[in-house]
């Protein structure tokens, strides 16, 4: 469809005559598709051939490509794009109904079909005033930090009356690491706020991970937060049941639940519960319970109001602001054109900041396990891939590991560098000089004087995203961004972004083997030698050997 509309428009063109192919005269595919073939014959008439050295020298365009909001500055001068791209991608953009799609879900409409589900994380940051707001969700945060005033206050305590100053958050996927990510983020910031207390995460079902996070503490002085929509997901159920026999006979103090299913947690020895709605999906939920709790448990009420207000604040920019200036939807436009114009697969997320040392982790899951689907959101097999690759580490570190292939490997990578302007002294400068000169490193290249060994080809498309500064607020609104950004992204490749499908396979098969019916003789081959290899370890042991492999 898409190249028979391009021949089309050609041919019009080339008669002389006006295209009949209007929006008015287009159905909604045509019309993605009409927009989509005028963005890539322009891509491949007008700018694949300019060098980055080249585009970067316009002022004009290098000022075109930036919007800023809510204490964050973007810049993506250096991608391939003119100012006549950027309105091509808005005209994908309408021709994709992005501002309908998010504008529905903003009003709770039914955005994942596949499960008949709403999608309404944004009404978990709302204020009581906002039309989207949900009373239940206001009512469960109001209990959460209140929870939180009472522990840290030292209200509510131990079994045996000590004070709770530690927290063992227990979940998996997104009820672990975007928790994780923003208590990385505010560790330095929030520090005195913290107090010496500990917020530790449990995510692997390996059992090293459960007694490396229990090491030193004391379950006289910990909480323990299970965290599962469903109270059944595999992983963290056994590892709770590591956590509740370290707590002892007085485990039902010590433990708390976040969960949509409370009768099931109260079975496990729960009985305080703290509940969000099916219409949050994992990697959306940290600002519900998931990642509330914790946060407000580790650094008081005051840094998680925050951080739901930067993401409000992103919300009301995205609802508002126009395409041209809207953060989330020139992230996603940028991306649909790297990965969906350019067919490249791989991008990198380089926080220049080591607050941020968790957040492409964090992007990671969020936009691979919305965004990577083989159908569309009718359930069609889409011709072009959606989604891409997304790895990355933060700040220098990385220049020394992955950046070589960057700069010199024949394989193109876009990137996204994040820095942030607020910091103290000489390194933190050094720091935001690198966060500068890798972008400019990976747009202009270096002949190398000649040597091919040391040439740079430069042209390697990059955009940097300043923070103010890593507090709450600014975290908050740089989650929230990047969401956006997923979802408008899925908008434009035509998928729904808010299942998950591709998960449930592998979890399926584990319980076939758990089950003795494993799927492959491979599979066989592999328990056959697993189970030898422990009947040996426990033998030895028994015998009073370390169990050393033979």
């Amino acid at each position: 469809m898409r190249f028979a509309t391009l021949a089309l428009l050609a041919a019009t063109r080339a008669a002389g005559t006006k295209s009949s192919l209007g929006p008015a005269a287009l159905a909604p595919q045509q019309q993605r598709d009409a927009a989509i073939d005028a963005l890539r014959h322009h891509v491949n008439e007008e700018v694949e051939q300019r060098h980055l050295r080249d585009l970067l020298e316009d002022e004009a365009r290098c000022n075109a490509c930036t919007a800023e909001a809510c204490g964050l500055y973007l810049d993506f001068a250096r991608q391939k794009v003119t100012v006549h791209t950027i309105d091509l991608l808005i005209n994908v953009a309408r021709a994709c109904n992005v501002e309908e799609k998010r504008d529905a879900m903003f009003r709770g409409e039914v955005m994942n079909p596949t499960e008949n589900r709403s999608v309404r994380h944004v009404s978990l940051r709302a204020t009581r005033g906002d039309p989207y707001a949900i009373e239940e969700a206001q009512d469960t945060l109001d209990r959460v930090l209140d929870f939180a005033r009472a522990v840290r206050s030292r209200h509510v305590r131990g079994s045996s009356g000590e004070a709770l100053v530690d927290v063992v958050a227990i979940g998996i996927g997104g009820s672990s690491l975007g928790p994780a990510c923003v208590h990385e983020a505010l560790a330095s910031e929030y520090a005195s706020e913290a107090d010496g207390r500990r917020l530790r995460f449990i995510a692997n079902v390996d059992p090293v991970e459960t007694e490396m996070a229990l090491r030193d503490l004391d379950p006289a002085s910990t909480l323990v937060i299970v965290i599962s929509k469903t109270f059944t997901t595999k992983e963290t159920m056994l590892n709770a049941a590591l956590v509740k026999t370290w707590l002892g006979e007085q485990y039902e103090s010590h433990m708390c639940a976040v969960t949509a299913a409370a009768e099931k947690a109260r079975a496990f020895g729960c009985e305080r519960i703290f509940g969000f709605g099916d219409y949050v999906g994992g990697r959306y939920s940290v600002w519900s319970p998931v990642g509330c709790l914790p946060l407000a448990l580790q650094y008081g009420v005051r840094p998680v109001r925050e951080l739901l207000r930067g993401a409000r604040a992103m919300d009301l920019h995205f609802r508002e602001a126009p395409l041209s200036e809207n953060l989330p939807v020139l992230l996603a436009l940028v991306g649909f054109l790297n990965a969906f114009i350019y067919e490249r697969d791989c991008r990198a997320v380089l926080p220049y900041a080591r607050a941020l040392s968790l957040f492409p982790r964090y992007v990671q899951q969020l936009e691979m396990e919305s965004n990577g689907k083989g159908v569309d959101v009718e359930g069609n097999a889409l011709t072009e891939p959606a989604g891409e690759v997304v790895f990355g580490e933060a700040g220098t570190p990385g220049q020394h590991s992955f950046y070589q292939l960057l700069h010199q490997g024949l394989r193109v990578v876009p990137c996204e560098f994040l820095g942030v302007c607020q910091g103290d002294g000489e390194n933190h400068d050094e720091l935001f000089r690198n966060f500068c000169a890798q972008a400019d490193a990976l747009a202009l290249g270096d002949d190398g004087g000649g040597d091919n060994h040391r040439r740079c080809p430069g042209d390697r498309p990059s955009l940097s995203l300043m923070l103010d500064r890593v507090d709450a607020f600014h975290v908050g609104a740089l989650l929230a961004l990047y969401e956006h950004r997923t979802a408008a992204q899925g908008w434009l490749y035509g998928v729904n972004s808010f299942d998950q499908f591709g998960v449930e396979l592998g979890k399926r098969l584990a319980g076939l083997i758990e089950s003795g019916d494993a799927a492959t003789a491979s599979t066989r081959a592999l328990l056959a030698r697993y189970r030898a290899k422990r009947v040996a370890r426990m033998e030895a042991l028994a015998a009073g050997g370390g169990g050393a492999s033979e």
